[in-house]
């Protein structure tokens, strides 16, 4: 079961974050303030866009961590290419473009993160974390893949 929290709630962590170019492709992707310390490169974790709740892997360059994408699921998140690019469609939707501030709301450290526009109010649906154990064993079986 999800929780209801609005982004100005005292639990919620806000970062001004920015909206980046994804390598040398026009395609934007989101740079994760540095004070996130709570996700590394390759951690995969739920990402708020609009209301809904997506799947993002956590990437890094030479320039720090960032998001290149928001996908349906665990899956896509892992394999980019095969899904649609929810970020892509947010900030389209926003007419955020690389260089554009956004607003990255730490929900629940290193699982659950919102975003938003600056100085837009939200209301976030955070789910529960999932039993450890089963998703251990999950986790398996999608590497052996």
């Amino acid at each position: 079961m999800s929780e209801r929290v609005p982004s100005d709630h005292d639990s919620v962590m806000s970062y001004r974050a920015t909206i980046a170019r994804s390598g040398g492709t026009r395609r934007p992707c989101l740079r994760l303030p540095d004070e996130v310390t709570a996700v590394e490169d390759g951690d995969i974790i739920r990402l708020s866009l609009g209301g809904e709740l997506f799947h993002a892997r956590v990437t890094a360059d030479s320039s720090g961590r960032l998001l290149r994408g928001a996908y349906d699921n665990k899956r896509l998140a892992r394999t980019p290419g095969e899904g649609t690019n929810r970020l892509v469609e947010w900030c389209e939707a926003t007419s955020r473009d690389p260089g554009s501030a956004v607003e990255f709301d730490e929900l629940d450290a290193g699982f659950c993160y919102g975003l938003r526009e600056p100085g837009k109010r939200t209301v976030y649906s955070v789910p529960s974390r999932p039993n450890e154990s089963l998703a251990n064993i999950a986790e398996k079986f999608t590497r052996d893949e």
